[in-house]
């Protein structure tokens, strides 16, 4: 699995659990809403702190920060002239 959320994606997602975990405590644990704001906020906990999203990879999305070479062939044949 290869990260495809940045640090700030992962704070967002962490965020929301503890949100959806206090809304399922003021709606009761045992409800409808309840259990299903536990589901999310578990799969927002869990999500956060892999780093990797399904939902993203099957989509291709990635909110980590692209990475650039510092040296490549389009830099040496741009210094060369």
């Amino acid at each position: 699995m290869k990260r495809n959320e940045s640090s700030v994606d992962r704070i967002i997602r962490a965020v929301v659990a503890i949100a959806a975990v206090a809304g399922a405590a003021v709606l009761g644990m045992t409800t409808v809403a309840g259990i299903v704001l536990l589901v999310v906020a578990a799969i927002m906990l869990v999500t956060a702190a892999v780093g990797w999203c399904p939902l993203y990879s099957l989509f291709g999305v990635s909110t980590c920060a692209v990475t650039t070479s510092t040296s490549s062939a389009q830099d040496e044949v741009g210094a060369a002239s």
